[in-house]
This record gives C-alpha cells, structure tokens and sequence, in this order.
C-alpha cells in the first residue's frame, strides 16, 4: 500500500530559448516560425507531450516580444538578462527558476529550443529514464550523446558552479561520463541545430 507521504516525482521539462540568434542575422531563434507558430510554442509542446506536467522556459533575446508572440499557457518564464553570456547563463537561471517552484522538482529534462527534429518521443525516452534525484542520462544518436538531458537534482549545484559561456553542462558531464545512462534515440529523432540560414531548410 502507497503511504499517504509518498509523491509521484517531478520531473520538470527545462526549455533553453534565449539565444539571440547571431549567426541567423540577430533573429532570435525563439521567433523563428515553424509550422506557423514560434518555435518555442513548437518545443514546449513537445515537452508537454512528452509527459513533463511542469515546465519553465528560459527567455533571452527579445523576451517581450516572445512573451507577446507566443502562446505558452501553464509554463513558468524564466527571463534571462545575462543571455548574451551563452547556454551557461541560461543553464543557471533555470536550474534556479526549478529550485524554487513550490511543486518541489526532482529532475529537469533540458531541451534546446533549435532542435526540432527531436520531438516527444525522444524525449518521454529520456524522461523514462528517470531513477532518482541522483540520475544523469542523456539521448544518444549513433553513439553520440545529445539532447535532451536529464538532471537529477543531486546535480544541480555541480552543474551551475560549472556552468560557463556556451558549454552548459558540457564539463560536469564530462566530469561525470560514468554515470550517464545513455538512451539511444537514433530512430526517432535528428539532433540538427537551427544555427545558420542554410539550417532554416529544417524548419516547416
């Protein structure tokens, strides 16, 4: 019998989307349109019907107009002032923006808001792999690893104390490679970046 005390774990879709896009001629990449709605409504969704319940998304880049522009109900938004800094900066406001949700978080399950060649099903794979507040796992393609991310929050303090420029989690996982749960995702996703205008061709 289930104790009264007892909670179904949290865990938390985390969605990066504050890149200015510099490459792309200063559009932010959360405008961009993709199926005819910006890209973030597109991203959170799929967190959403990967099964995170909650879901914060982290705002750079022309936050007023994201917030005016897309339709995002239920998710918190997470402004990010030191955007310009890279995904480290973003990392931190949203592990953060988790710390502190009253619906006490236990993982965050990241997702780059230019990768929409990975939908839900990659990432209910990787949230699927949740064990405790102390796991690590991570999508792989042939190999490789990728995103989505999942981070137990045993590890959020290792994350944002190095958590710097453009490398995100990139040195505390490879600190920490061991313990990484792999979950291959190769035949329902592509893990391609929306970065320059050549990437745009990605985008419906």
């Amino acid at each position: 019998m289930t104790s009264v005390n007892e909670r179904r774990p949290v865990v938390a879709g985390l969605l990066l989307a504050a890149g200015g896009g510099r490459r792309l001629g200063g559009r932010p990449k959360a405008l961009l349109s993709h199926r005819g709605r910006p890209l973030v409504e597109h991203a959170a969704g799929v967190l959403r019907a990967a099964g995170c319940e909650v879901v914060h998304v982290v705002l750079g880049a022309s936050a007023e107009v994201v917030r005016e522009r897309a339709e995002l109900p239920g998710c918190v938004l997470v402004d990010n002032p030191a955007w310009a800094e890279g995904m480290g900066s973003s990392l931190r406001a949203g592990l953060a923006s988790l710390a502190a949700d009253p619906r006490g978080v236990d993982a965050a399950l990241v997702l780059l808001v230019d990768q929409p060649g990975i939908g839900a099903e990659a990432v209910s794979r990787v949230l699927g792999a949740y064990g405790s507040r102390d796991t690590l796992a991570a999508a792989s393609y042939d190999g490789e690893r990728g995103h989505p991310v999942l981070f137990g929050a045993g590890h959020w303090a290792g994350i944002v104390a190095s958590a710097v420029g453009d490398r995100g989690a990139r040195d505390y996982l490879g600190a920490h490679r061991d313990a990484i749960t792999p979950v291959d995702c190769s035949d329902v996703a592509e893990p391609y970046d929306i970065d320059t205008e050549a990437d745009l061709a990605h985008l419906e």
